[in-house]
């Protein structure tokens, strides 16, 4: 089975996945942010490395589905493949921080990536406001993050609450971060589990 978590920037992705692997004993699957060779030079200069970055996504999530289904497993993916082209990919173009020329070579290899992976079996995901993304950014003390300015978190905001509202490839739980604090209260985390657990009794 593919669990896989959404979100924006700042919203708990991976503290979640960790979460959850560790109650289920399901293997997770991280976003690669320590290893990538573009992230840095991206947000040093966006127009420059957009595409290449979005390339390095699209190529390293694609893999990690292969894997996914190929292990026979139940996995959960700390973000996903969509999540690029749905609002990452689309919102450099957007902001002219990414040619259309290259946004179309990219959404053109999107589509035919998809066409040959199945979707996840169920979409968590976390939706904040933009004060928790900030608070929650500022915790975790990534340098190459200390540049995201509020109206770029807000375009990706609205850009997936757009994104959510028509997703209907699998099924769908959303949390909100706003009002839960899953990473820090037991019972908050347990009301999460209940929600995933209903989900999961009913794929089968």
């Amino acid at each position: 089975m593919h669990i896989a978590v959404a979100g924006n920037i700042g919203a708990g992705k991976t503290t979640l996945t960790e979460l959850l692997s560790k109650h289920y004993g399901w293997i997770p699957n991280f976003e690669d942010v320590d290893d990538n060779p573009y992230l840095n030079d991206f947000y040093n200069d966006m127009q420059r490395w957009s595409f290449n970055l979005q390339i390095y996504f699209l190529n390293s999530r694609f893999n990690q589905i292969l894997e996914i289904r190929k292990s026979g497993k139940t996995v959960i993916q700390d973000r996903t493949i969509y999540e690029d082209a749905e609002i990452f990919a689309p919102n450099l173009h957007a902001m002219g921080l990414m040619s259309t020329r290259d946004f179309n070579n990219y959404k053109t290899l999107f589509d035919l990536m998809t066409s040959l992976i199945q979707p996840p079996d169920l979409l968590i995901y976390l939706k904040a406001s933009i004060p928790t993304l900030v608070n929650q950014i500022q915790k975790r003390g990534r340098e190459f993050e200390n540049s995201i300015r509020l109206d770029y978190l807000k375009q990706l905001n609205d850009r997936y609450e757009a994104w959510i509202r028509g997703y209907k490839p699998g099924k769908l739980l959303i949390v909100s971060v706003d009002e839960l604090d899953f990473a820090s209260n037991k019972e908050d985390l347990s009301f999460v589990i209940d929600k995933v657990d209903a989900l999961i009794h009913g794929l089968f």
